[in-house]
């Protein structure tokens, strides 16, 4: 098996290739968003994202604070960061529209880091084929430049070719999924958040005139 791959390894064109892409996007993101496209590959085994948890959590949250008043929630473990936050407002006496708007931006905040991670991907798999291109260009004007010595013709016509291979590889078997599934994961994850607004905005609303009451 070694020996079949051996003709297809070239340390030189894939150097130029990752070296070349990895140059595009260090200058095209920051390391803050480059990090964070490493850190997302963790979340391509995971499946789409449902809310039904957080909902049925909100649902029995609701029913504690009917019951036991909204101070009680502040002792309940809530492991959804968006859920937990909208619940702490509630418990401090914001309002609907308050609740509303801390929901949406932390919707929005957290769909907008995804996109940014599938973009690195989406950049990666733009920018390999072109760095592929320049590997390939390299080899032919070594190929060109050494005719007289046919003894460097191989090394620098396997350059050439190896180099668009594996720019084509890493975008297309590599970047290129990686930047739709997590497209995919963020789209779903922005619409199944978005059922987290009204019940909780409905929690809001029906807790509103206690803490009035509690103020008076």
């Amino acid at each position: 098996m070694t020996d079949a791959l051996t003709p297809f390894l070239d340390p030189l064109a894939a150097g130029i290739v990752v070296g070349g892409t990895l140059a595009a996007c260090i200058l095209r993101f920051s390391l803050a968003n480059l990090a964070r496209a490493v850190a997302a590959l963790r979340a391509l085994p995971r499946a789409e994202h449902d809310a039904a948890p957080e909902l049925a959590q909100v649902a029995a949250l609701g029913r504690i604070a009917r019951k036991h008043g909204v101070m009680a929630l502040d002792r309940s473990v809530i492991d959804d960061p968006d859920v937990a936050m909208a619940i702490a407002r509630i418990v401090d006496g914001a309002g609907p529209d308050d609740v509303a708007a801390a929901i949406v931006y932390a919707r929005e905040a957290r769909i907008e880091r995804h996109l940014t991670a599938a973009q690195v991907w989406a950049s990666i798999a733009e920018a390999a084929p072109a760095c592929g291109l320049v590997g390939t260009l390299i080899g032919l004007v070594q190929m060109f430049s050494a005719m007289q010595d046919p003894a460097t013709i191989g090394q620098a016509m396997a350059v050439a070719l190896l180099a668009t291979l594996y720019g084509a590889l890493i975008a297309n078997l590599v970047a290129a999924p990686i930047a739709g599934r997590l497209r995919r994961l963020a789209r779903a994850e922005a619409f199944q958040r978005a059922r987290l607004e009204a019940p909780l905005v409905a929690l809001a609303t029906r807790e509103m005139p206690r803490h009035r009451e509690i103020a008076a």
